[in-house]
């Protein structure tokens, strides 16, 4: 009698166990997937309603955002307008916090837009506009080619290894997570739209050739330190700076919805949300 009472009580205690484990098994496998998104305005969506970080002029509607909610992720977005490589080690602006320390052991995804800023592209695109039609004025590409050495294409080339080395470091601090590069997307069409984008054809072309280089070489620095690349610039083609307002993904130098000159409207980022949505999920 006793030794039916304790097989029934022992019984008991592994059915209860048992139950326990799968309920924790169970509750572990419903955990959001942890996302982490860092890198600059290209992601953050300055200007676009409603900024939930003024200091970082970043969206609440951007692709990151966007892409959570589609994946169902809990989202740390640390994505921040003018950030550079350096940022992610150290303090930008001397007050905010690393962009690195977001990452951990657990997280399962990251995205990562950088280069932009390190290469001087938005600077650069600022100094082509010409009000003017030529021969007024100067042309852009003449003055960063000037002497058979590109300026633009040179400053890419040197970033290449600071892109690979902040790779390698979200690796070792997040090993386990799914790593994103981000490309930027078809800012101006073949030959521009001067004057709705007041720069020459000769730059325009000049422009976006030099935004493809830097697509280029994220995506040589994504395949080569384990992490994946996102192309923008093809679904882009078509929703550039000069395609109507109501196809317009990425805004010319007079935005036509409230978002920042050169960068992504607000259904530019959704529709880039969805990409990395679809990419991260495969």
């Amino acid at each position: 009698m006793f030794g039916r009472r304790s097989l029934g009580l022992a019984g008991a205690v592994a059915l209860l166990a048992g139950v326990l484990a799968s309920a924790t098994t169970t509750a572990q496998a419903a955990d959001p997937l942890e996302y982490v998104a860092i890198g600059d305005s290209s992601a953050a969506g300055p200007l676009i309603p409603w900024q939930i970080d003024l200091a970082c002029l970043r969206s609440g509607v951007n692709y990151p955002h966007i892409a959570a909610k589609q994946l169902g992720a809990r989202l740390t977005d640390v994505t921040c307008s003018g950030a550079v490589i350096p940022d992610f080690t150290g303090r930008q602006f001397g007050i905010l916090a690393p962009q690195f320390n977001s990452l951990k052991s657990t997280t399962d995804l990251v995205t990562v837009a950088i280069g932009g800023n390190d290469t001087g592209l938005v600077t650069a695109a600022l100094s082509c506009i010409n009000l003017l039609p030529p021969p007024a004025g100067s042309s852009c590409k003449a003055r960063f080619t000037a002497g058979g050495k590109d300026q633009l294409a040179a400053r890419i080339t040197a970033t290449g290894p600071a892109v690979g080395a902040a790779l390698e470091r979200i690796r070792e601090l997040s090993p386990h997570a799914k790593i994103l590069v981000t490309g930027y997307g078809t800012y101006i069409r073949p030959n521009g739209c001067w004057p709705l984008v007041p720069v020459w054809s000769a730059d325009a072309n000049y422009l976006q050739a030099t935004v493809d280089r830097l697509n280029t070489m994220l995506a040589q620095q994504a395949a080569a330190h384990g992490a994946e690349y996102v192309d923008l610039r093809t679904p882009s083609i078509g929703h550039d700076a000069c395609a109507p307002v109501g196809s317009r993904w990425l805004e010319g130098l007079i935005p036509s919805s409230i978002a920042a000159p050169l960068h992504p409207s607000q259904a530019g980022m959704a529709a880039f949300g969805r990409i990395v949505a679809t990419q991260a999920a495969r």
